[in-house]
Formats: structure tokens, C-alpha cells, sequence
């Protein structure tokens, strides 16, 4: 077949600059720092990789065109010119850009008692050994330090780990064991990490993913193309069928080469494309999982990224928010998951607070336009009356938003961010979330970026992702509001990363390089946003073997019921002879077509789309049935439909519509598909 498939994951501007404007030298700021901080800072080359065969869990056609964002969608024809925005010509932060930035961290500071003792004592480090007692417990592996005889949990999920992954839970268990000394010695860790247990290295050694990886690592460095010899800015490739650590690995020992020092890239404050080949079994985004799927994610997550973080070495400690006192504001200051649970009461598809929602949506309506929004502040006086407006009157519909200021909006909605008791990236993941500034080369920062987007909270993901949303929307407006991605990221920078219950070191060391650090992780989480948002193939794979290994729990305890049963169930699975094209029966759970099924024929280039298509035919638009005609206007009833996997190796998964369903039933043959209505995740803007 073809050449190997592509996704240009741009939800700004897919065409890039080849000139770009001279660095400006920023005058003295309005806050000086005076510390500086010193910090491990591990610099690893990646350098574009030539192009490899494709592993079977790869497309070798047609490339997945990235959802752009709302903003770029409602853009009209005339808008789509050849000339890219200055977003993406500055290559640093102007004198403007990081004066606002230090503006905003003062404005913090003073207005919401940053630097108050008690707020800092709401914040604690974990005590000795407690850190990783926590960890373990995140990851699913708290029966390791344990006096639990159940070990098939644990072994199901230890034996989907990769050995990078796999050592860096035993040197959790091994600090855990010696800050524990003084107490009850729990299990060696050379009887949890036995051969038995540890059965991952041998099923890895035939993962099509790693033999694809492999090849990469043994592809001669001298056709790496260097990256002066590049037109700037270099494309970037994103390969999500390896773990991320697993790849950190082999780009670390091919840095450390010789012949690879003259082929370091210079960070030059440009933004590539990022080009991610598609899986067959096609993208999973973070809404397409269920949630015990989800769950499963966040553990492997977890794992993949601490274990990402000892290979660059960075030291990040996890805090914990302390009890706080009720708030006295039902709008501000109260806890996220709260707030959300509180507004799902009235409107029980809310998937982001009421209030947000609303100031969102006025500021898309009203503000998007004006001149240095986010940026210019309002009124002190008005902001306060709008805050004390909108607690009285926001539940009973009373609030006159045609009277209210855009500056004096935008201005409130920093402060609902900066007012959250817990940090918007939570306690225990801000400082990754700082960290990621800290690592040089751009494909690990977005490694790190998309394993801390799966790790946040539902209520945290799903406001963080329209806050992100809306701050698009404002850089595509660019020509009309004078706001590029740098002015933009480096005002939300220190409202994201600076909050009064988590120490930071985001205002130590050299003022400007803090600021234009802080601000170019804002700047990734704009940027690429679709991209942070989905599951990683090699995530995917985990969590299916993981339900694997789980369902075959009772394997360890009766071996002949074990060989009666997999005889039943290989004589039931319907296997198709060589030649035969296989067929599967998909149920329908759609309005009045519930309980229906439809039968479907398989081919090797069968997708989702086309089964769905055959679904509209047959059931929606088909004369004889009078059901689900199409609307009077033209369009199709249950246009929202969707294919789903529920069951075999996977709890439910909502299907890419450019799933190989070939591939989909030979990687779970014991899953049913049902074509049913996909619920509304939107924010309702």
C-alpha cells in the first residue's frame, strides 16, 4: 500500500512562516526576582526521525484530518488567507508581552494573599514515605506495600508494563521500603517483581509497536537530516504506538552519540506542525472511553509519566490542599467538582461550571474583537460590583450582560480561575505541569503535557479545555484584537501556574526567562490542544491487555475449568475460513429503531463511516421504512449517531469514524458493536 499516513495536528494556521521577526530586548521589569533558581535541566536532542515502515497498527493510507477548533470552523472563506498570522512569526515574547506578564504575577500576588502564611499551610509536602504510598494508590498498586494476599490485580496490571514503566514502580517501592524501616517491612520487592509477574517483557518483544520502534532506534543516524539543512520550522512526528518513556530511552542513548552533537535543534521559539500517524483502529479522544476505562488510563498515565520524569530527572514534589473554610460566595472560591455538581442539578448536561459557561460565552459575543482583551484591565470598582451582581441575581437569570464592560469580564473570569481553593491543574499536578518548561526538546514537553491532560480530574479537564477553546478563538482574532499567541499565553500563564496554596518557583531566577518559560507551556496547551486531548495508542493497547489479563482471573485458580473453558469459548467464537470475508450483526439502540440490528459485511477496507452510512440507508432514508425519514429541512434524524466496542477487551469505546473494522474484530473479536446516540459533551456555547 501507500506511504505512511499523516495528521497535521494545527488548530491555528497549518501554513507557517519561513522569515521570522527579530528578537526584541525587554527593558527593566516591573518585578525583579531575587533569587535564581537552580534546577536539574537535562537537554535531549530529538532530531526528525526517516521515515519507517509502518506497524500494523498503523494507517498506510489516508491521513486524519485534525478537528480544528470551533474558532477556526466559524473563520469565513475570505478570512483563510496565504498570510499566516504573527503568532507564529514571533519567535519570543516582545517588551509588551512579558511587562503584562509580570504585571498580571503582581496583580496576583497583592489581590488574592498569595503570600499569606495560612494559605501556605494549606499547601503540605507529603511525609516520608508518604509520597510514594500515594502514588502507588494512584496507580493502582497500592497492594504491593500491602498485606493483601489478592494479587491478581496487581499482576494483571504489572504485566502490562513496559520495563522502563516496570522499574520505575520498583524504585517507588524500594523508597518506600527504606523511608518505612521503622515499621513493618512489607513485601520484597524481589517477590513482587518476579519473572512471573513481570510477563510484559517477553509479550513487548512481539508487540508490533516496539519492532516498529526498534527500527527506529537502528536506523543509522547519518539519514537523520540535520536540521539547518530544514526549511524552518521543522515538522515534528508524534508516534503514540510506542510509550512515551520507551521512546525517551532510545533518543536518549542516540543524544549522546558523537556523531549526533552537530544535529542538536536550537530552540527558536517557532511552532512546527506536529504530524501523528493514525492508528487503523483510529483516534481515541478522552470522551470516547468509559469511565472504568478512564480509570485504567490515569493509572498507566501515571506510571508512563513518572517514569518519563526520572529519565529527564526532574525532581517534582507532589503537594496536597489542606481543609479550607466554606466560602462565603456561592459562585467564587468554591471547589470546582462542587460548583459542577451544584449547576448539574439545574442543567444535568453541564459539563463545565454555569458560571464560566456564561462568562465564555458573553466574552465570545461581546469581547472577542476588542482590542487588547485579557489584556487590558478594567475597572476595579466595576468588576466588584459585577462579582456582587452576579452572586445575587446569576441563578435567578437577572444579570444585564448588555451593560457589562468586555475588559471588566475577562477580567472576572481570571479571577474565578485564580479564587479556586485547589489550582485548576490541582495540587498534586501543577508543578509537572511548571515542569514541563524545563525540558528542552518540544516532543517531550508534549509527551509530558498529554500524559498530565489524562491525569486532571474530570470537572479540571473538561474547564480547562474550554477555557484553552476560548483562548483560541481570541488568537484567531488576532487582526481585529492585537492579541498573537505569545500576548495571549504570557497574560494566562501566571493565573494557571501561580496559586496561593501551592508554593511555585515560576517567580525565582532570571525574570525573563521564567516569564517566556511559563508562558510557552501556555502556549503548547493552546496550540495543541486536539492533539493533548487523546488517548495514546500504546495506552489504548495497555488498558486492552489489562482487561485481558482481568478477565482471565480465574485461570490462577483451577487449571482444568480454565482448558473446559477456553475450549467452550474457542469452539463458540465464530471464526471466518481463509478466504471468507467475515460478517458481524450490529445492534441499533437508536429512538424508535431500539432493539433493531443490522447485519454488516466485513472487507479489509470496511470503516466506521461506511457502516454508519449503510445505517442512514437502510433505516433512515430508506422510502419503505417510515421511521427516521430525513427532516422536512434536509437533514437526517440521529445525525449523531456513533459505533461503539462494549465489551471483550474494553469497557465501551465511542469508534473513530476511520476505524478499520477488519482490524477493530481482530484485535477484539469478543466485543459487540452498537450504533447508538452519542451524548452531548459540548459546553453549549
Amino acid at each position: 500500500m501507500g506511504g505512511r499516513a499523516e495528521v497535521v495536528v494545527n488548530t491555528l494556521m497549518s501554513s507557517m512562516p519561513s522569515t521570522h521577526f527579530s528578537r526584541s530586548t525587554p527593558s527593566r521589569l516591573r518585578l525583579r526576582p531575587q533569587t535564581q533558581w537552580k534546577g536539574k535541566r537535562v537537554k535531549i536532542s530529538f532530531h526528525k526521525m526517516k521515515a519507517r515502515d509502518p506497524s500494523p497498527t498503523e494507517m498506510s493510507v489516508e491521513p486524519w484530518a485534525s478537528p480544528q477548533d470551533q474558532a477556526a470552523a466559524e473563520l469565513s472563506h475570505s478570512e483563510h488567507t496565504d498570510t499566516p498570522p504573527s503568532q507564529d512569526q514571533e519567535q519570543h515574547p516582545d517588551k509588551l508581552c512579558l511587562d503584562s506578564f509580570w504585571s498580571e504575577v503582581e496583580n496576583i500576588q497583592q489581590g488574592s494573599g498569595y503570600a499569606d502564611d495560612c494559605s501556605r499551610r494549606d499547601s503540605k509536602h507529603s511525609e516520608e514515605g508518604e509520597q510514594e504510598e500515594q502514588w502507588l494508590a494512584d496507580a493502582g498498586l497500592s497492594t504491593l506495600i500491602s498485606e493483601d494476599t489478592e494479587t491478581v490485580d496487581k499482576t494483571a496490571l504489572l504485566s502490562t508494563l513496559t520495563k522502563t514503566q516496570a522499574e520505575a514502580v520498583k524504585r517507588r517501592v524500594e523508597t518506600y521500603t527504606l523511608r518505612k524501616r521503622n515499621k513493618p517491612p512489607p513485601r520484597d520487592v524481589r517477590d513482587i517483581f518476579s519473572s512471573q509477574t513481570l510477563v510484559s517483557e517477553s509479550q513487548h518483544s512481539e508487540d508490533p509497536a516496539q519492532n516498529s520502534m526498534a527500527s527506529v532506534a537502528k536506523s543509522p543516524l547519518s539519514a537523520v537530516t540535520p536540521e539547518h539543512q530544514r526549511g524552518t520550522p521543522k515538522d515534528e512526528y508524534f508516534i503514540t504506538d510506542v510509550a512515551y518513556c520507551e521512546q525517551a530511552v532510545i533518543l536518549i542513548k542516540q543524544a549522546k552519540l558523537p556523531q549526533n552533537n552537530s544535529q542538536r535543534r536550537k530552540e527558536d521559539g517557532t511552532l512546527p506542525r506536529v504530524i501523528c500517524p493514525k492508528c487503523r483502529l483510529g483516534v481515541t479522544r478522552i470522551q470516547d472511553l468509559s469511565h472504568a476505562d478512564m480509570k485504567k488510563v490515569r493509572q498507566l498515565a501515571l506510571i508512563d509519566m513518572t517514569a518519563l520524569c526520572d529519565l529527564l530527572e526532574l525532581e517534582v514534589k507532589r503537594h496536597k490542599t489542606g481543609k479550607r473554610k466554606n466560602p462565603e460566595s456561592p459562585l467564587f472560591g468554591v471547589p470546582l467538582a462542587t460548583l459542577l455538581e451544584n449547576d448539574q442539578k439545574l442543567k444535568p448536561s453541564a459539563s463545565i461550571p454555569l458560571l464560566l459557561q456564561e462568562l465564555l460565552s458573553f466574552l465570545e459575543k461581546k469581547g472577542i474583537d476588542s482590542e487588547g482583551i485579557l489584556r487590558v484591565p478594567g475597572s476595579q470598582s466595576r468588576i466588584k460590583l459585577l462579582q456582587q451582581n452576579l452572586e445575587a441575581n446569576f441563578y435567578s437569570r437577572h444579570v444585564r450582560w448588555d451593560e457589562v464592560s468586555p475588559n471588566d469580564a475577562a477580567a472576572l473570569l481570571k479571577k474565578f480561575i485564580r479564587e479556586l481553593p485547589a489550582p485548576l491543574l490541582t495540587a498534586e499536578y501543577l508543578n509537572n505541569f511548571s515542569a514541563v518548561r524545563e525540558i528542552t526538546e518540544l516532543k517531550q514537553k508534549l509527551h509530558m503535557l498529554n500524559l498530565l491532560i489524562l491525569l486532571l480530574p474530570e470537572p479540571n479537564r473538561n474547564t480547562l479545555k474550554a477555557l484553552l477553546e476560548f483562548l483560541s478563538k481570541v488568537v484567531s482574532k488576532e487582526k481585529k484584537n492585537r492579541m498573537n499567541l505569545w500576548a495571549v499565553a504570557t497574560i494566562m500563564a501566571p493565573n494557571l501556574f501561580l496559586h496561593k496554596a501551592v508554593p511555585s518557583r515560576l517567580t525565582e531566577g532570571g525574570e525573563k526567562g521564567q516569564a517566556e518559560k511559563a508562558a510557552d507551556v501556555m502556549r503548547l496547551l493552546i496550540r495543541y490542544q486536539d492533539l493533548l486531548w487523546t488517548i495514546p495508542n500504546f495506552l489504548m493497547s495497555q488498558v486492552r491487555r489489562l482487561n485481558e489479563n482481568s478477565n482471565r482471573r480465574y485461570q490462577l485458580y483451577d487449571r482444568r475449568f480454565k482448558n473446559l473453558l477456553r475450549k467452550i469459548h474457542t469452539d463458540s467464537r465464530e471464526k471466518p475460513e481463509k478466504n471468507s470475508e467475515p460478517h458481524r450483526t450490529v445492534k441499533i439502540q437508536v429512538g424508535e429503531l431500539e432493539s433493531s440490528t443490522m447485519d454488516y459485511q466485513l472487507n479489509l477496507n470496511s470503516r466506521a463511516s461506511d457502516l454508519l452510512a449503510q445505517f442512514y440507508r437502510q433505516f433512515l432514508r430508506s422510502p419503505e421504512n417510515g421511521k427516521g425519514k430525513m427532516r422536512r429541512n434536509g437533514s437526517v434524524a440521529y445525525s449523531d449517531c456513533a459505533l461503539y466496542e462494549v465489551g471483550g477487551n474494553i469497557g465501551e469505546h465511542c469508534l473513530d469514524p476511520d476505524t478499520h473494522l477488519l482490524d477493530l474484530y481482530n484485535s477484539n473479536p469478543g466485543g459487540e458493536w452498537i450504533i447508538k446516540r452519542r451524548p452531548s459533551c459540548s459546553r453549549g456555547l
